[in-house]
């Protein structure tokens, strides 16, 4: 008997342990039913709560705010119906007038107050006979237009519902290169859309866009349909207000642009205050003071901006400035670019005197000139 042990105890231990082992990781060959697999569960996120490398939260406090714009208007076709004779005369003087069609169109707004003001882009309501807009939990209403803007392509609306969601404006100054942004908006009546990206530059202008601009630039995807919408930042406080994209197939191609929310915040007061945004006017045309200019003038080259044309009975023509005159200096501030004059110019009230210092035939002469109400030049 111990003879037998010893001769088959330790082949038979070992079939005993390969065949645990078959089982363990081949049971089914054996006819056993297979066992569950180990799935790895990660523990929760410490950030979790705190939405630490999300961007829902931000989400969350904005997006009840953004509301989708849909404005019909009637378009005339261009090709009428084919002229008939008149039965009666015989002659075509009473043929058909061309038919109308109904035109459909959308885009997005930002709802600023609870008692229910909205912020969107004038080209999105521009012709519309009538407003419609959908609020993100499902409740829709005809908004009224309080006024518009065109010189930013700003436009506020009204409507009337209880219980309006609100988004709060950036407290923290302007945005710097490199912040992180999301767009929220309707792009392609989709619905409420929330696209991500990073403050691409500030300061944009000079694109043909807008009389006043200073866009924010961003790669945040911004497609048809969200004109209008929010630009926010990671704490979900607006920034901007979505306007325009540059693209050369009529899609996103990562170049977005937004008007910051100080310069809409103050068109919105203005068109509520006063139904539309009265700026300061001096009424002068300038250019750049050029080598080549300031050769012709016969001045030293530099800082400063050429009058080149003056608007009959405007400011500064009352004021007794003319053309070939350069501005040296507005209200002691260097006169670099016509834009930043024009914006300087256009922050003083109407009425307000600014002293500008000229130089004319190589002499220094001030000159106090009354602001007055810059007209309307865009329709």
């Amino acid at each position: 008997m111990n003879e037998l042990m010893r001769d088959w105890g330790w082949p038979v231990t070992c079939g005993v342990l390969l065949a645990l082992v078959l089982l363990q990781y081949y049971p089914q060959p054996l006819g056993m039913p297979a066992s569950d697999p180990v799935i790895e569960i990660a523990p929760p996120d410490k950030d979790e709560k705190s939405g630490q490398g999300s961007y829902r939260i931000a989400v969350q406090r904005a997006a009840p705010a953004v509301a989708n714009v849909y404005t019909t208007k009637r378009v005339a076709n261009q090709i009428g119906q084919p002229l008939l004779p008149n039965p009666a005369t015989g002659d075509y003087s009473d043929a058909l007038p061309a038919p109308t069609r109904r035109d459909s169109s959308l885009g997005s707004a930002v709802i600023l107050s609870p008692d229910g003001y909205l912020l969107t882009n004038n080209h999105v309501i521009a012709g519309a006979e009538q407003i419609l807009v959908g609020l993100r939990d499902g409740r829709e209403a005809i908004a009224t237009l309080v006024g518009t803007d065109p010189e930013t392509d700003l436009a506020v609306l009204k409507i009337k519902l209880g219980d309006l969601p609100s988004i709060s404006i950036s407290g923290a100054g302007e945005q710097q290169v490199g912040d992180v942004v999301l767009a929220i908006g309707n792009p392609f009546g989709l619905g409420q859309t929330v696209t991500m990206g990073i403050v691409s530059a500030t300061g944009r202008n000079q694109l043909g866009l807008n009389t006043y601009e200073d866009f924010i630039q961003t790669d945040a995807a911004i497609n048809q349909g969200n004109s209008g919408g929010a630009l926010i930042d990671t704490a979900g406080n607006l920034v901007g207000i979505n306007t325009a994209i540059f693209s050369q197939s009529g899609g996103s191609q990562g170049i977005g642009f937004a008007i910051p929310v100080k310069l809409a915040a103050e068109v919105m007061q203005e068109i509520i205050k006063n139904g539309r945004v009265v700026r300061g006017w001096l009424g002068v045309e300038v250019q750049p003071l050029t080598a080549e200019l300031a050769e012709a003038l016969n001045v030293d080259a530099g800082t400063g901006l050429v009058i080149s044309g003056l608007y009959r009975d405007g400011p500064a023509s009352l004021a007794g400035l003319m053309p070939g005159d350069v501005i040296l200096r507005i209200e002691n501030e260097p006169a670099i670019t016509g834009r930043q004059a024009m914006n300087q110019v256009a922050r003083a009230d109407p009425g307000e005197t600014v002293t500008l210092e000229v130089l004319r035939e190589g002499k220094a002469i001030s000159f106090e000139a009354a602001v007055g109400v810059r007209p309307n030049f865009r329709p």
